[in-house]
C-alpha cells in the first residue's frame, strides 16, 4: 500500500465565495475531502481486487487496504481493529446493532429503551421491533435536549436488554453524557448502543474507557464517501449480535457481502484526518459558529434550540418566531440550509426533535439548522448573517402575526376559527 498522504496544515478550500448556494448544511452531508478522493482513486483503477481473494496479489492488496482502514477507524475511537465491522452506512449499522441484539438476546428479555429525539434510523428500527412483539420505551428529554437521568433509571427493569442513544443530535447538535449513561447500563446489565454518526471528528471518543457495547459510524458525515459506515462490536465483555444480511460470511459472519474497498479506504482516510485535525478544526469552526450566533442573536424573537454548552461547535439551530420555516427556506435560496433533519425535511410536519424539547408548533416550524464545517469561511458566515437579517425583516413585514405581536397582542390567548 502507498504511505498515507501528508496532511496540509490549512484546509483545502472547496467553495469560492461566489459559489451559490453557500453550503451551511454539513450535518446533512459533508463534501468529500480532496485528500480522501486521492486515497480512494487507486482502488477504483488499478487496485481493483476483491479483499476475499486470498490466492493472488490483487486480493492481498485489497485486504491490506481494508485492514489499514479498519485500524484507522479503530484508532479514532480507541478500539481494537477486530471490533470494527464495515457496513453500508450508519443506518445499516444501527439496524444491525439494534435488531442484532434484540434477536440474539430475546430469551433474556424483550424491553428496549431509546429516546424521542433519536434519528429515524433508530426510531423506525425500534418500531419494527415493536411489530415483532418487543416492548420499547421512548424517553423524553429535558428542554435543553439532554436526557433526564431519573427517567432513564426508572425506565430500566429486569427485562431490559438494550438502550440506544445518539452521541450528538443531528438537528440540535447536543452532546449526550455517554460515559455516564454507559456506567449506568453496565451496572444494570443493559447492552448500550450509541449512534455516533454526527460525533466522529467533533467529539473525543474513547471506547477503552467508555462503557459502550456497540457504536455506529458513517463516513459521509466526516468528509468521506457516502454508502460506507462501520459498527463497533465490543469483544470484552463480548457482545453477540445476530446477522441481518446472510451470504459469504464476510466481516466475521456479522455482515456478508463483498467489501467495497474504495469506499472503505475513503472511510479510513476520512477518520485518519479527523483524528489528526479534530482539535484545530473544532477551534476554528467554533469561532465561526460563535460569529454566526453573534450576528443573528440581536434579531427580535430568536430562540436557540438545544443546550449551548453541551453542543458540538458545528451546529446552530435557531427558531425565528413569526416566520414560517418553508417561507424562509425559499427566501434564503442562496444558502444551502435545512429546516429540521435532512432525512425528514421533505415533510411539512414540525420537527419532532423540537417538539420533544417542548417547543410549540410555531417555533418548531420556524427553525433553521445552520451547520458549518471544514471548508466554511468567514466570508460565507458574514454573507449568511446579512442575508438572514434582510430576509427575516422582509418576511415579518408580510406577517399579520408579527404585526399583532408588535401591537402587544398576546397571540396565545387568541382562539382561531377552524376551517
Amino acid at each position: 500500500m502507498n504511505a498515507p498522504h501528508d496532511i496540509p496544515k490549512q484546509p483545502i478550500p472547496m467553495f469560492s465565495p461566489k459559489h451559490f448556494p453557500v453550503y451551511m448544511d454539513y450535518s446533512s452531508t459533508t463534501p468529500i475531502d480532496p485528500r480522501v478522493v486521492d486515497k480512494m482513486l487507486p482502488y477504483l483503477r488499478e487496485q481493483f481486487g476483491n479483499a476475499a481473494s486470498r490466492s493472488h496479489a490483487y486480493g492481498w492488496a485489497a485486504e491490506e487496504a481494508v485492514e489499514w482502514a479498519r485500524s484507522e477507524v479503530a484508532q479514532l475511537v480507541h478500539a481494537d481493529p477486530r471490533e470494527i465491522v464495515f457496513t453500508s452506512g450508519a443506518t445499516e449499522s444501527i439496524n444491525l446493532a439494534i435488531k442484532g441484539v434484540a434477536h440474539f438476546y430475546k430469551d433474556r428479555g424483550n424491553h428496549i429503551i431509546t429516546v424521542k429525539t433519536e434519528h429515524k434510523a433508530t426510531l423506525d428500527t425500534c418500531r419494527e421491533l415493536e411489530r415483532e412483539g418487543f416492548e420499547v420505551t421512548y424517553l423524553d428529554v429535558l428542554p435543553n435536549g439532554l436526557i433526564d437521568f431519573a427517567q432513564l433509571e426508572e425506565a430500566m427493569k429486569p427485562g431490559t436488554i438494550l438502550l440506544s442513544v445518539m452521541y450528538v443530535n443531528n438537528e440540535i447538535g447536543v452532546i449526550q453524557d455517554i460515559p455516564r449513561i454507559g456506567e449506568l447500563c453496565r451496572s444494570r446489565g443493559v447492552i448500550f448502543h450509541v449512534d455516533a454518526a454526527q460525533a466522529t471528528g467533533k467529539v473525543e471518543i474513547d471506547l477503552e474507557k467508555t462503557k459502550v457495547d456497540l457504536m455506529s459510524f458513517s463516513a459521509h458525515k466526516s468528509y468521506g464517501p457516502k454508502g460506507i459506515g462501520a459498527l463497533f462490536v465490543r469483544r470484552k465483555p463480548r457482545i453477540r449480535i445476530e446477522a441481518q444480511i446472510h451470504g459469504g460470511g464476510h466481516e466475521r459472519g456479522m455482515r456478508s457481502g463483498t467489501l467495497a474497498v474504495h469506499q472503505i479506504v475513503g472511510l479510513g482516510e476520512a477518520f485518519r484526518i479527523a483524528r489528526l485535525e479534530m482539535e484545530s478544526g473544532n477551534a476554528r469552526i467554533r469561532a465561526l459558529r460563535d460569529r454566526l450566533l453573534a450576528g443573528l442573536k440581536d434579531i427580535e424573537e430568536v430562540y436557540v434550540n438545544g443546550d449551548m454548552d453541551q453542543r458540538v461547535p458545528h451546529n446552530l439551530n435557531i427558531s425565528f418566531n413569526y416566520v414560517e420555516g418553508e417561507s424562509m427556506l425559499m427566501a434564503l435560496k442562496d444558502l444551502a440550509i435545512s429546516s429540521g433533519s435532512a432525512c425528514t425535511s421533505a415533510s411539512l410536519e414540525p420537527s419532532y426533535v423540537l417538539r420533544a424539547l417542548g417547543r410549540n408548533d410555531e417555533l418548531a416550524h420556524s427553525s433553521i439548522r445552520f451547520t458549518l464545517g471544514r471548508f466554511t469561511t468567514e466570508e460565507e458566515v458574514d454573507f449568511t448573517i446579512k442575508l438572514v437579517k434582510e430576509k427575516i425583516a422582509k418576511l415579518r413585514e408580510l406577517s399579520p402575526l408579527w404585526e399583532m405581536f408588535k401591537d402587544g397582542i398576546d397571540l396565545s390567548t387568541i382562539k382561531w376559527a377552524a376551517h
